[in-house]
């Protein structure tokens, strides 16, 4: 039988007033499968110790570098077993690097890397380490979205067709780089976010999701960036076509200068037989259409839903759960598989989580937009 104590869990980046590390904390805390003892929490030493403080952590377990994190916690007899990584994302790889190579597993917020060259150069890190790699695209730890990928894979909607995704965000409307936010500065900028900007920080979970639900293949993809606030140095508007080996067809929209829209992630999936609609802001609810049918309402933990769904599930239907709760099961799939191989025993078919080959194909089809909108838009293969 594996063990069920705590994992200990280290974390870098996330000190205080980080949105995301706080985000992850919470979420490897709720079904209790994580215990954080250790941290190198900000880049800078004082950020970082004033942080560990503020979150309980020993002043011996909180460190002023990643490096000198990763190579004492793997010399300690109770060193930690994961690690979070909740950095930007320039920082992701050389990071990732230095936990894998000492055989500590590693969660990894996304994009995987800000370059194709360093994602390429981190998977290969990855294939020859014994640690596990998790990349926290937590919209795939939504109970329906198992539901809807259950639905696709099993046949109920036929050959798939056509697919859209969108994510519209309006918090950079206006030039909030230039305010202090310490978000948007770094999300802005392409030392620290990489090539692209909307389209790596939320283009990417539309992406991730479409290929997570259908199970599609990009084949290639023509993309328009934009940047309509004056001076803004990356995209805030990405319009992506999408053409998928077997001949379906893709749309993707993600925007976060469209006023009026908080973090509203949609996925419709049409194919010969149906079509499922989701949308994050109303995460518990499935919309299932049998060709030539009445629409069906399909509930988390309540009608229509699968076993699949349901396992991922805490309240009885009618109880919202939301993001953190999808975040939280990416933390706990991870658990599972992180205790499976401590215990030497295969992973139970039924846990999934997003990996760093889900990585590597989030940063190629970044790579390619990019590309693709420096062409005027030209079609562009993946790879």
């Amino acid at each position: 039988m594996t063990s069920k104590r705590p994992i200990r869990l280290g974390m870098v980046g996330g000190g205080n007033d980080a949105f995301i590390g706080a985000v992850h904390r919470i979420a490897a805390r709720i079904d209790g499968e994580y215990d954080l003892v250790a941290g190198a929490l900000s880049s800078t030493p004082e950020k970082a110790q004033a942080s560990g403080a503020a979150l309980g952590l020993a002043p011996d377990r909180t460190y002023d570098d990643f490096k000198s994190m990763a190579i004492r916690e793997a010399k300690l007899k109770q060193g930690i077993e994961a690690v979070a990584i909740v950095t930007p994302n320039h920082m992701h790889a050389p990071v990732a690097q230095e936990f894998l190579k000492r055989g500590i597993h590693v969660i990894c917020d996304k994009p995987l890397t800000s370059t194709l060259a360093d994602a390429r150069k981190l998977v290969k890190t990855a294939e020859n380490s014994e640690a596990l790699f998790v990349l926290t695209h937590n919209y795939t730890g939504y109970p329906m979205i198992r539901q809807a990928r259950e639905m696709v894979a099993s046949g109920k909607l036929g050959e798939i067709r056509v697919v859209q995704a969108e994510y519209p965000q309006d918090w950079l409307t206006e030039a909030e780089e230039a305010k202090d936010n310490k978000q948007a500065e770094w999300r802005t900028d392409p030392a620290r976010s990489g090539a692209g900007g909307c389209v790596g920080d939320i283009g990417t979970h539309a992406y991730n999701l479409l290929s997570f639900v259908t199970g599609l293949e990009t084949e290639s993809l023509a993309a328009d960036l934009q940047s309509f606030v004056p001076g803004r140095h990356l995209d805030d508007n990405v319009h992506v076509m999408l053409r998928f080996k077997g001949g379906a067809r893709g749309m993707l929209w993600s925007s976060q200068v469209a006023p009026g829209n908080e973090n509203a992630l949609k996925l419709r999936v049409y194919g010969s037989k149906g079509g499922i609609e989701w949308a994050q802001e109303d995460p518990n609810y499935l919309t299932y259409t049998p060709f030539g049918e009445p629409k069906r309402l399909l509930t988390r933990g309540g009608t229509g839903a699968d076993e699949v769904a349901n396992r991922l599930t805490r309240t009885p239907g009618g109880h919202p759960e939301g993001y953190l709760e999808a975040f939280a099961n990416i933390y706990s799939e991870a658990a599972v598989a992180i205790r499976a191989q401590s215990a030497g025993e295969p992973l139970p078919a039924e846990v999934q989580f997003p990996t760093i080959q889900d990585g590597l194909s989030g940063v190629q089809f970044i790579d390619a937009c990019v590309k693709s909108s420096q062409r005027d838009a030209a079609w562009v293969k993946l790879g």
